[in-house]
């Protein structure tokens, strides 16, 4: 295995995690806030493809999916206390999203030649990720960062245990 192939192993083990906490929450159970203060999974699930959509056109300019208008601003933090359903999107939408912005990622990293993994990542995310290969092993895992949030989530809503 490679290193393209650990960092794609990595973003399919965080989106199956991903997706089968939602996979059982209906439209309206994704405005579950895991507790008091936290973001609700809809705006966290909005979060995760805005910022990977961010993050790619940060190391690969043009290669991430198009997202719909107004989706970065629906899902910034300066709305993270917004409780207006109506507000944010079908958990198939979003489903469908974070797979066309997935699908653009791996295209993308395919794309790269190895060594550009080893280039400076951006400037303002140099503390975290100083490489091009950092950026997309945050990419891959940013998903299983919120994962504990999405399971709290089915805990107060009663849900089984999945994984």
């Amino acid at each position: 295995m490679n290193a393209k192939d650990a960092i794609k192993a990595n973003m399919d083990l965080a989106g199956m995690v991903l997706k089968t906490y939602v996979s059982d929450l209906s439209d309206a159970e994704l405005m579950t806030r895991p507790a008091s203060g936290s973001n609700h999974l809809a705006w966290q699930f909005g979060h995760l493809i805005s910022s990977e959509q961010q993050l790619l056109s940060s190391i690969c300019p043009g290669a991430a999916a198009t997202l719909p208008a107004g989706f970065n601003e629906q899902h910034d933090k300066a709305v993270t206390g917004s409780d207006d359903a109506a507000k944010f999107l079908s958990k198939q939408r979003y489903i469908e999203l974070f797979d066309q912005q997935r699908e653009a990622t791996k295209t993308a990293l395919d794309s790269l030649p190895d060594a550009d993994l080893d280039k400076p990542g951006p400037e303002h995310f140099k503390r975290i990720c100083p490489t091009v290969g950092a950026v997309f092993n945050l990419i891959a895992n940013h998903p299983m960062m919120h994962a504990g949030q999405f399971a709290v989530a089915r805990r107060v809503l009663g849900k089984p245990v999945l994984i």
